[in-house]
Formats: C-alpha cells, sequence, structure tokens
C-alpha cells in the first residue's frame, strides 16, 4: 500500500499538476485510489465505457487495438505515464485495449472525482489538453527520420493565431475581385469579370499556400532530442534538434495579447544556443511537460546505472545477475505507411552511388543535380560537336566519297572536329572526377569532409562523433526541395562542418545523430563500466571480508613489571 507523501511525490512531477500547491495535491492523492494488477491481466477494453483516470505507479502495461484477426499495437506505457484521459475528455468510449506487462500498481481517479477535480482546478485542463493534443497529432505524423526505438513526447503546431495573421492579407485583397465584380455589374463588361475571376483564384491560392505553410511547421520532443522542423513547400525544409542531454533550461515568454489567447515562446537552451517554439499553445504547459521528460530521462539514465552496479557487485560475490526488460516510453510511433520513392530517383540513386555503406563506413557524393550543374556546359559541347560528326557522316554517305571511306582514308572535317572534341571530353571528365572526389563519410568514430581535385591537393576535415553538439539541415529552393538534396550543418565546438548537396539531407542528419548519439553511448558506459567495476571490487572486497572487520579487537598485551624495570 502506498503512503500518501508517497503519492504526493509521484503526482508532483508529472507535469498535468503543474501549478497546484502542495496542499491541493495532497487533496487529489487522498482520492487516488491503488490497483494492483497481475501480469496480462486487462485493464479496460475497447469499447467499454470509461470509469476514470489511471496513472502507472509502477509496472508497465501495453495499449492495443483489437481487429478481426489479432490486434494492432499502439504503445507501451511506463512507470510516470498516465491514460484514459482522452475518452473522458471527448465523452465516448474507450478507443483501445490496456493490459499489463508485469506486476503493475495503477492509482486510480473515479470519473466523478476527475470530472469534480477539472471543476475546482481549472488550470488542469489545459494541461490535459496539451498532452492529448500532443499524443493525437504525433499518432497522425510519420517521420521517416525517427530512430527505431526514438519515442514521441511532445508535438505541436504554432498557434492559430499564427494562421489568422498570414491570411489577413488574403482576405483583405478580396476587395479587388469584388471591386472587379461590381465594375463589370455597373459598366456591363465581360473583361473586368474575367480578370476578377483570375485574381480570385489566384488568392485562393494564395491561402491555400499559406494554410498549408503554417500546418507544415511541427515542435518536438523525443527521448532523445528536442526538434524544430519547419518546412515551406517548394522552397525551404529545415529540422533544427539538439540532443535532451545538451539542454540547460527551459523558459516561457509571452506578451499581453499571447497570455489573453493563451499563446506564448518556448526557448529551449542548449550548449550551442536556444531553439525557439514560438506561438505555442499554452506555452505553460508545455513547458512542463518538456521538462518532466527532460527530468524522466535523466532519472531513467541514473536508474540504470545503478541497476548496472547492483549486477556489478553480484557478478563480483558470484551471485546470479538480474536482468530487466528493457521499458519503453509511450507513443512509439513507426512508420506503417512508409513513403514512396519514385522510380526515376532509385535509379539516379544507384546509378551515381550518391550513399554507400561498407564495414559501417557510410560515404555520401553530392546529389546528381550539383553534377548536372557541373558538368552541363562540356555535357553541351560534347554532344554539339559529336552531332557534327554525325551530321558529316550523313553527308558523306550521300556523297562520292564513301569508296574513299572504305578504303582506310579519313576525312580531314571529321578528323578535325575528333580532335576538336578531345578537350570537351576531357572537360566533362574532369568536372565528374572532381563531383566524384567530393566526399563526406560517418564512421563509426568519427565525420569526415573531404575535398580532392581531380590532380591536385586534398582538403581533409574531421571531427570525433562525440564532439558534436547540434545538427541541422536545410533544402533550399524548388530543385532542393523537388529532388531532395540540401545542406547538413554539423556544429563541432567553435566551428561548423557543412555536408553539402547531399541526396535526402533528413536522413543523412539522422544517420549522423544515431551513431553520435550510439558513440556517445558507448564512452558513456565504457567509463561508467570501469567506475563500477572499481567500486564493486572494493564493495565485494569488504563483504568478504565482513567477519574480519566485525570481529572484536584483540585485547591490550599485559606486561609484567618486572620486565618493565628491566627494560626500563
Amino acid at each position: 500500500m502506498t503512503e500518501l507523501n508517497q503519492r504526493i511525490s509521484f503526482i508532483h512531477k508529472i507535469h498535468l499538476f503543474n501549478g497546484l500547491k502542495d496542499e491541493e495535491l495532497a487533496g487529489i492523492a487522498e482520492r487516488l485510489v491503488e490497483k494492483t494488477f497481475a501480469p496480462e491481466q486487462v485493464v479496460f477494453e475497447r469499447g467499454s465505457v470509461p470509469d476514470g483516470f489511471y496513472m502507472i505507479f509502477s509496472g508497465q502495461v501495453k495499449v492495443t487495438r483489437p481487429r478481426q484477426a489479432g490486434s494492432d499495437f499502439l504503445a507501451w506505457l511506463v512507470n510516470g505515464d498516465y491514460f484514459g484521459e482522452e475518452a473522458l475528455f471527448a465523452k465516448r468510449n474507450r478507443s483501445a485495449t490496456v493490459s499489463t506487462v508485469e506486476d503493475s500498481t495503477l492509482l486510480f481517479l473515479y470519473r466523478t472525482d476527475f470530472e469534480s477535480l477539472l471543476k475546482k482546478y481549472p488550470k488542469l485542463k489545459p494541461n490535459f489538453e496539451v498532452a492529448i493534443r500532443s499524443r493525437r497529432l504525433a499518432r497522425r505524423m510519420r517521420f521517416k527520420w525517427l530512430g527505431p526505438q526514438e519515442v514521441i513526447y511532445f508535438m505541436a503546431r504554432r498557434h492559430t493565431i499564427r494562421l489568422i495573421q498570414a491570411l489577413v492579407g488574403p482576405v483583405i485583397s478580396l476587395l479587388v475581385p469584388g471591386f472587379l465584380f461590381a465594375l463589370s455589374y455597373l459598366t456591363q463588361a465581360i473583361t473586368p469579370a474575367a480578370v476578377a475571376v483570375i485574381v480570385l483564384i489566384a488568392i485562393i491560392l494564395w491561402a491555400g499556400w499559406n494554410a498549408l505553410d503554417w500546418s507544415n511547421d511541427y515542435y518536438i520532443v523525443t527521448n532523445q532530442r528536442v526538434i524544430w522542423l519547419e518546412k515551406v513547400i517548394g522552397l525551404y525544409d529545415s529540422r533544427q534538434e539538439a540532443p535532451l542531454g545538451t539542454i540547460l533550461s527551459v523558459g516561457v515568454a509571452t506578451d499581453m495579447l499571447g497570455r489573453a489567447l493563451a499563446y506564448g515562446n518556448v526557448t529551449v537552451r542548449t550548449f550551442v544556443g536556444k531553439i525557439e517554439f514560438d506561438y505555442v499553445n499554452n506555452p505553460d504547459e508545455a513547458a512542463g511537460m518538456i521538462r518532466e521528460h527532460w527530468e524522466r530521462t535523466k532519472q531513467s539514465g541514473t536508474l540504470a546505472q545503478k541497476e548496472a552496479m547492483k549486477n556489478s557487485i553480484r557478478s563480483k560475490l558470484g551471485l546470479t545477475v538480474q536482468t530487466k526488460v528493457e521499458q519503453q516510453a509511450p507513443i512509439k510511433v513507426t512508420n506503417t505507411n512508409p513513403q514512396r520513392t519514385s522510380a526515376i530517383r532509385v535509379v539516379l540513386s544507384n546509378l551515381f552511388k550518391l550513399r554507400v555503406e561498407d564495414s559501417g563506413t557510410v560515404t555520401y557524393h553530392k546529389h546528381w543535380y550539383v553534377l548536372l550543374q557541373q558538368t552541363w556546359k562540356p555535357a553541351v559541347f560534347t554532344l554539339a560537336v559529336f552531332g557534327l560528326i554525325l551530321w558529316r557522316g550523313m553527308v558523306l554517305l550521300k556523297s562520292t566519297q564513301v569508296a574513299l571511306i572504305m578504303q582506310g582514308k579519313f576525312d580531314t572535317i571529321t578528323l578535325l572536329l575528333l580532335i576538336f572534341m578531345i578537350p570537351f571530353v576531357g572537360w566533362l571528365i574532369w568536372e565528374y572526377v572532381d563531383w566524384w572526389n567530393d566526399i563526406f563519410q560517418v564512421t563509426l568514430d568519427e565525420i569526415l569532409d573531404i575535398d580532392r581535385t581531380p590532380l591536385g591537393t586534398e582538403e581533409r576535415r574531421a571531427a570525433q562523433l562525440d564532439n558534436i553538439l547540434s545538427t541541422q539541415y536545410k533544402r533550399i529552393g524548388l530543385a532542393g526541395y523537388l529532388f531532395n538534396f540540401g545542406t547538413v550543418y554539423i556544429t563541432v565546438g567553435g566551428t561548423q562542418l557543412a555536408f553539402e548537396d547531399v541526396l535526402d539531407p533528413a536522413g543523412v542528419q539522422a544517420d549522423i545523430d544515431r551513431r553520435r548519439m550510439a558513440r556517445q553511448e558507448k564512452k558513456r558506459e565504457d567509463a561508467a563500466a570501469i567506475d563500477r567495476e572499481r567500486m564493486a571490487s572494493w564493495i565485494a572486497a569488504y563483504h568478504q571480508n565482513i567477519d574480519e572487520f566485525n570481529a572484536p579487537p584483540p585485547p591490550p598485551v599485559a606486561f609484567n613489571d618486572n620486565e618493565d624495570e628491566k627494560n626500563g
């Protein structure tokens, strides 16, 4: 049975209850009902009437959605997570089935108590709304750059005020076609009406563009990083991110209008700068959610170190080492409907080998669009001269000189054209080799930017993976968006490396980040293993000699008085 102070401490860490005082938290904790469940026990089923709200005090549950044949897995929920709130807010039946994975203790709040708490403490409602919006949005979106074990905790778009601001221009512009329609009606002329229709279509497209642009920007927090995803269809695409371990603080800034309409800016400061979540709905609640999962990430690392320490001591003492299945966090997003890659893109990628992975090293070449930019001039001249050679050949076939050619004699003009084509072919080959020699590599330990001229020097820039502070990619311009290429910027200390014009910059950034995080984790684990081994050896030595250490001290040696006199 959990104590009241344990429940208060537990709910104090959950962002849902941010802003409440200790006595208010105590009142909520008193209403919580403790429920214990055995492994593989159903908490509630899909379609059932919601009876209340659940929080996981200990253990693990899984969320599934039954179907005619089997069920679809949706998420793991672990200690500190909660579920059941969406059905209560939407006033509908349960949309999924929740069952336990292991022995679990859940803190339950009856529906009537849940509703009364929302009325008594209005500040709770925005906290729940932020969480519900994040989960719904995360379930709808599919991001192929997410790692296999990466989980979305928080996800949001800009506030609708930004959409309204973006639509002010198109709305005001409606006065123009309105005036033209009125002019057409008064003058009975067709031309103003035709112009008005064209202007109206342009305004509608403009408004649709702005609305689509607003909907394509996301702020995301996963169990590994903080991400700002910004996209302008056809022109610009960028993803700025920083690992959770580099976060220094999370702050909120609002103005008078923002406080009235419940929006503001959330600033996530890191070692290398800051990431701005501007115009976020309920910024205080969003910041609280970010802080919670940031703290949970740090706490999970501490608990993992303690568990490793205990296992190390057990190993030294010859005891059985306990292993525990790693818990997974909620809303694990998987790409069940991956984006189809066009056949042309696949052919070109394979033809020019823009990405090659061999023995753990990934090599990237610049996009074939860059190759076309470098080679189009020599290619045009080469094709032009080759066309002249073909034309000369057709002329010779129709002339009386065919017999001379059949006898092995060369046509002077054809020979001059062939000689004239040699420098253009050489130029073409030079540009291709120059493009091919400009490569970027990601190894298991470092990243490299290698620029080598065909017959000249080689410039090599390198940085260790574990020295990378942040990464960012950009796709700029219509060509970059249509052909999916851009530049990945890697911040290392006070310098910055750039993987320029690479295919699928989001994928390249993901490659770098996954290897960087794996490298940093291995480095931390190696250092921690050395410390654990040393500490475990000390503790094991103490345990093995505890009888000697706890033995009473030997009695003092008694000296004979006569012997003392002799010695004196």
